[in-house]
């Protein structure tokens, strides 16, 4: 089981691995192009005569005649690299693959993504244009070689210094021949391509399957929730769906993390209005009218999914550290419900006695849609006499003066002026440090798995402070989430 998990992570890597991919075919992609600028010059200064020793002219005379056996692709005097870029065939594909992928590469860029949503989706999908402009790259066979039975005859070792008497009566070194060598990238591309047609005919089966709106939520903060049901649909905790509504475009699919707990009987995302896609979602669920829709009126929406490795190990841990960064917390929904209802039913499979979750934002309005779960556990563990089972410690990192001010009056209050929960908010980032120091006293001798799912700099962090802490006798395992 332990090597499942082990190899199901590494693949739930494949974000990763795809923009590492996408690095290197974009580095290559430039050596290959200012190879050819330098290859494209010395081809002209052969057939010219300039800057060239006499073998390279004659090997560049050869084939003028019949015009087939040519090693030079450029064969006349009057030419300049611009003009073979935009007569060839290897010319033209390689300026349509080249603006592809320098669209692809900048429309993913994390400021695009994050608010133009709809240009990363559209863009990326020139990767199309991208392989078939691959694939007709070498059609013109602009790359010679000397053919295999020229190479019998006009062996290069021996007559390459004889190139004067290359052809002519009684040599022993007859006109070496060329030829184009046949374009192989088919080779390379059609596996590839026969596995994403599967996977767009199997998505489009399962986006012909009924999914059923049965709540719709709008959170005071711009926020969707939408509750859904799927024949069928089974889900773990950490995984996500992609979505699509055929009312607002057929071809878009978004990816959203599952808020719902596998116990539940719905599947529910709550989705941020950010782009147009969302706002266009939000409008037609009715979240710019007053009263409440009619379900035979909200759009209908395909689910494909769910994907992504399950955050199983949660429950291995008697003792769970969550930390979750602005968006991030949302997988944690999931979790929260998951181990509450493990609990209810008395789950002999879930160790978990104690949760720790850290939620770091920084503004107020974020709160408020994950605050109502937090209520809602809050009091339901109130109620089973559960109340040290969770402790949950918010962070406001950022803030005007104006709030300050109104968070110092309402401070008093039983229940915080934020969040509307019994804890308190706290104001800032965490003192990382303090915070495993206190949980190794509380728990000597403990395995704490260390869940995070953030930016890379929290994770840095929270990975030293596992390190530095374990020696302490109690273990911290560090855990980072690809939600």
């Amino acid at each position: 089981c332990v090597c499942v998990r082990t190899a199901a992570r590494q693949l739930d890597r494949n974000l990763t691995f795809h923009k590492l991919v996408a690095y290197m075919i974009a580095l290559h992609t430039a050596i290959h192009i200012i190879a050819h600028l330098f290859n494209f010059e010395r081809f002209m200064d052969s057939q010219l005569m300039i800057n060239s020793s006499y073998l390279p002219y004659v090997l560049s005379q050869i084939g003028n005649n019949d015009n087939r056996s040519y090693l030079n692709p450029i064969r006349t005097n009057e030419t300049n690299p611009t003009i073979v870029m935009f007569t060839t065939i290897a010319g033209l594909t390689g300026v349509v693959i080249t603006l592809a992928l320098i669209l692809i590469i900048t429309s993913s860029m994390e400021v695009i993504r994050r608010s133009y949503f709809e240009v990363f989706w559209f863009t990326h999908h020139l990767f199309i244009v991208f392989f078939i402009g691959l694939v007709l790259h070498g059609v013109g066979r602009i790359v010679r070689g000397q053919t295999i039975e020229s190479v019998k005859v006009h062996k290069p070792d021996e007559c390459h210094s004889r190139f004067e008497d290359w052809g002519k009566n009684g040599t022993d070194c007859p006109e070496p021949v060329f030829a184009g060598n046949p374009p192989m990238t088919w080779k390379w591309v059609v596996g590839p391509m026969i596995l994403y047609v599967c996977e767009r005919l199997v998505r489009f089966y399962r986006s012909q399957q009924k999914v059923v709106i049965t709540k719709v939520v709008m959170h005071p903060s711009k926020t969707l929730e939408l509750q859904m049901k799927k024949k069928g649909f089974k889900m773990e905790v950490g995984q996500y769906v992609f979505i699509k509504c055929p009312s607002i475009s057929q071809l878009e699919w978004h990816p959203f993390t599952l808020t719902s707990a596998p116990e539940e009987d719905h599947l529910s995302v709550h989705i941020r209005i950010v782009g147009d896609w969302t706002q266009a979602l939000y409008t037609a669920c009715g979240g710019d009218k007053t009263v409440v829709q009619d379900a035979w009126t909200l759009p209908k929406v395909a689910v494909d999914g769910p994907f992504g490795t399950a955050s199983e190990d949660v429950f291995r841990y008697e003792v769970v550290m969550l930390v979750g960064a602005g968006i991030g917390v949302t997988p944690f929904a999931s979790v929260l419900k998951s181990v509450w209802y493990k609990h209810v039913q008395e789950n002999k499979n879930v160790f978990t006695k104690k949760i720790y979750f850290y939620w770091l934002c920084p503004e107020t309005q974020a709160f408020e849609w994950f605050a109502d779960l937090l209520q809602s556990l809050e009091r339901q563990m109130m109620e089973k006499d559960m109340s040290d089972f969770l402790s949950y410690n918010i962070y406001l990192t950022r803030w005007k003066d104006a709030e300050a001010a109104h968070f110092r009056v309402q401070y008093e209050a039983e229940d915080d002026p934020i969040t509307g929960l019994k804890q308190k908010t706290r104001y800032g980032k965490p003192n990382w440090d303090n915070e495993f120091s206190a949980i190794a006293t509380q728990h000597p001798g403990s395995k704490v798995g260390v869940f995070l799912c953030g930016p890379t700099a929290l994770a840095t962090a929270l990975g030293k402070q596992c390190i530095s802490h374990t020696e302490s006798g109690t273990e911290f395992i560090f855990n980072k989430e690809n939600f």
